[in-house]
């Protein structure tokens, strides 16, 4: 009755479990269908159609805080970007560019900011745009637009055009 209850054999008992259910897990994992939210298959089906046309596109990549602006499938610009931070965040999706404007105004809770350089609108209140406010590119802060150098934003304005399509994803 002794040797029943050894912990060296409870022991091994647990090892051969344990390799059993790793071995089944990884077995059988493949089968088990992972779950994609629907945006994440919206937009990841536009940026496929989008690099398979000659068509100029904006790609914004939140979890790396960069701006890809596209012709196609070739990348032709790059960019460290802010975006909105987590009280304030950017919405994914995929948008066009509906207005340009070389300078405006931006209002809301929290700011009033005269002046905005090169600002395209996309999504009702979102926008890209240059940022001479901060220099914190690669961190989100702003308030849902997606901040740009100055430099950057007079290059991304003058290249793109009133329905350009925007892709924001993770």
């Amino acid at each position: 009755m002794k040797n029943l209850f050894s912990s060296k054999k409870w022991y091994q008992v647990g090892k051969i479990c344990a390799a059993t259910a790793l071995t089944i897990t990884t077995f059988f994992s493949w089968s088990i269908p992972t779950k994609a939210s629907g945006w994440e298959n919206v937009i990841a089906t536009r940026m496929l159609e989008l690099q398979q046309s000659a068509e100029r596109w904006i790609s914004i990549d939140l979890s790396t805080q960069r701006l890809i602006a596209w012709e196609g499938n070739k990348a032709v610009y790059a960019v460290i970007v802010s975006t909105g931070k987590a009280s304030t965040p950017t919405r994914l999706g995929t948008f066009r560019v509906q207005t340009k404007y070389r300078t405006t105004r931006m209002t809301g809770p929290g700011y009033d900011v005269p002046d905005v350089p090169y600002t395209m609108y996309y999504d009702g209140g979102m926008a890209i745009h240059g940022a001479y406010w901060h220099n914190m590119f690669g961190t989100p802060v702003s308030h849902g637009c997606t901040n740009v150098a100055v430099n950057h934003a007079k290059w991304l304005f003058n290249w793109a055009s009133v329905g350009t399509p925007v892709v924001v994803h993770e």
